[in-house]
């Protein structure tokens, strides 16, 4: 009974979704992945795309393709404004999520990397929204 739920505790921690009792719903039209990615694509927003990522996930190695596509959704508000030293350090960022992973085995860290990629690509969304909305309008 006790192994049982130390394995608990420890899934919850090492989980790269939500806090136990927040988990949303898949709003994906079924488990498939290209439904899953398709919802991603087609969310309104960055915000909305990780949500449904973190709602949606595999939990395995087939999360780099839904993260990808949080990837795409986030980089579309922010990319094209970087300059050059900013998206260097943009790419310093993933590389890092890439190698926090690297050499371990089993397919839950590849969705831990997909996790942390989906990640920075949204908090560079964040930051750019915001200076977006505190700039003057002309």
């Amino acid at each position: 009974m006790r192994f049982k739920l130390w394995v608990a505790i420890l899934a919850a921690v090492l989980s790269p979704g939500p806090a136990l009792g927040a988990a949303e719903e898949c709003p994906a039209k079924s488990a498939a992945m290209d439904d899953i990615i398709a919802s991603i694509s087609d969310s309104p927003s960055c915000e909305r795309a990780m949500k449904t990522f973190d709602a949606c996930q595999f939990g395995s190695s087939g999360d780099v393709q839904f993260g990808d596509a949080v990837e795409k959704k986030c980089e579309r508000d922010f990319l094209a404004e970087l300059k050059a030293p900013q998206k260097r350090a943009y790419q310093r960022r993933m590389r890092a999520c890439d190698r926090k992973y690297r050499n371990q085995s089993g397919t839950m860290y590849l969705s831990f990397a997909a996790f942390c990629r989906a990640k920075v690509a949204r908090l560079y969304s964040q930051q750019a929204l915001k200076a977006a909305a505190t700039r003057p309008s002309r």
